[in-house]
């Protein structure tokens, strides 16, 4: 239980005081954070609050989005993932997530699209050593590439962080966006030193109409959790196990219900 980590958006209704305190009461060691709460509070204020609270901060959500065509538009995403990396370093995050975004509005040049993602995160990266903090692309499911993630599998992640230090540039592994490619057994086992972050959510049927909100609690889908803690325990990650949910029915329950069925489940699931 002491890997055990709230990713904020789980309980989405909690601020960042309200997540601090619930972790607390629930005794949860690790919180992930995410910009927008961080903000309405302020980043020094949440900084305190974690610290106090004893936390560790297992990531920051988010950066990326660096798809856009060079201009205003990707002038202004890295000048805020600049941003986010400062902010990550004030909240000792071990990570920044990198969600590096979709096709630009019109365009369907997917290999474009990935090219500038590689020349953003080598544009990025020098901020980032200087600042201290651990850049992790994520990989997305497959259908999010259009509108999210032009990542899609971690092999495609793991070649993009490759010309950098697994210091500098690692890589999430969670198991809602990864579960489905048959080739993530060995995917994993090359991700060794680079693995940033594990995040554990559930693949749900029927499909809910709200794709973004598709998540499950563990236990309530298709995926084997165990299986994927022992593949990144076998390629040396050691760090937290943060549970991050989309899942409109759960951000409508009482957050510490949620949080304690998330214990339960992890308990079951995961460590099982």
């Amino acid at each position: 239980m002491d890997r055990l980590s709230l990713n904020q958006r789980t309980t989405e209704r909690w601020s960042v005081a309200e997540a601090v305190d619930g972790c607390v009461r629930a005794g949860i060691g690790s919180i992930g954070l995410w910009r927008e709460p961080v903000h309405d509070c302020g980043v020094a204020e949440a900084a305190r609050l974690v610290a106090d609270a004893g936390l560790r901060v297992s990531s920051l959500c988010r950066g990326g989005f660096i798809t856009a065509f060079p201009g205003t538009a990707r002038d202004a995403a890295l000048d805020d993932n600049r941003r986010a990396i400062d902010e990550a370093a004030a909240l000792g995050a071990d990570c920044l997530v990198m969600v590096v975004g979709g096709l630009p509005d019109g365009s369907r040049d997917l290999g474009g699209a990935r090219a500038r993602v590689a020349d953003g995160v080598g544009a990025l990266v020098p901020h980032a050593e200087a600042a201290g903090v651990r850049l992790a692309l994520e990989p997305m499911h497959p259908l999010y590439c259009a509108d999210r993630g032009v990542l899609s599998t971690l092999d495609q992640a793991l070649d993009m962080a490759a010309p950098f230090a697994p210091s500098s540039v690692g890589v999430v592994v969670d198991t809602f966006h990864v579960w489905w490619d048959p080739n993530v057994e060995a995917a994993i086992a090359r991700a060794a030193g680079r693995i940033a972050s594990f995040q554990v959510c559930d693949w749900i049927t029927p499909f809910p109409a709200d794709a973004l909100l598709s998540r499950g609690m563990m236990g309530d889908g298709h995926i084997d959790f165990r299986y994927f803690r022992r593949l990144v325990e076998a390629a040396g990650y050691d760090g937290p196990i943060e549970v991050e949910i989309f899942n409109a029915d759960l951000w409508a329950a009482d957050p510490d219900e949620v949080v304690a069925l998330m214990r339960k489940r992890y308990e079951e699931h995961v460590l099982g």
